[in-house]
């Protein structure tokens, strides 16, 4: 039996429709929005309570990215607390070290052995421990940038890493490098004192 040209027409119509509403589809069976208003209208905002009035259980509070045991897998990336009077000495001796980081930046300077001999100047005596890792006086450290692993091996940027410690809970982490230079008073961190721990602990 032969299908009349409307009749072909119909099915083309019937097909297409099926194909359409296929492919609006993702993997899950959920609608894809079209467009960002469609998307802003049915995606709730990152970290958003449940329909049901209630928070995630698998959110912790505080958590970056919302991920499970974020707060205990970034505790050690955390700086401890500084009393107030220990915050304030420690950001003015940030205030001190930042000029020099930023004179020694626009001279394209970053190599650790310039910038401690740079800070040296500021009256800071270099941390110095033994051989099993006691203290034997100093508060400065300087020290090469940390190795990030990239195409395929490690590799260590350009740099310097620096560590002051000004108080026992109060330190000042800074850094300098090709691309930019920061400074900021903070508490010691629980394994790397006053450097900020590398990602990917």
């Amino acid at each position: 039996m032969r299908t009349s040209m409307s009749g072909r027409r119909g099915i083309f119509a019937v097909t297409t429709l099926l194909l359409v509403a296929a492919m609006s589809l993702d993997a899950c069976g959920h609608q894809r929005a079209t467009n960002s208003t469609a998307k802003a209208a049915t995606s709730p905002p990152s970290g958003a309570a449940l329909a049901t009035g209630g928070a995630s259980p698998y959110v912790e509070p505080g958590a970056g990215e919302g991920a499970p045991h974020y707060n205990d897998n970034n505790g050690y990336r955390r700086a401890g607390d500084m009393s107030p009077a220990h915050a304030k000495d420690a950001q003015r001796e940030a205030e001190r070290i930042k000029p020099v980081l930023e004179r020694l930046w626009e001279e394209r300077k970053w190599d650790p052995a310039t910038v401690r001999t740079a800070l040296l100047r500021l009256g800071y005596q270099e941390d110095r421990t033994g051989a099993n890792g006691e203290r034997h006086g100093g508060v400065l450290s300087v020290r090469a940038m940390d190795s990030r692993y990239q195409d395929g091996h490690y590799v260590t940027p350009e740099g310097a890493l620096v560590g002051l410690r000004v108080h026992r809970d109060a330190c000042v982490t800074a850094f300098v490098q090709k691309t930019n230079y920061q400074v900021e008073a903070n508490g010691p961190f629980p394994e790397t004192g006053c450097f900020e721990p590398p990602y990917g602990h």
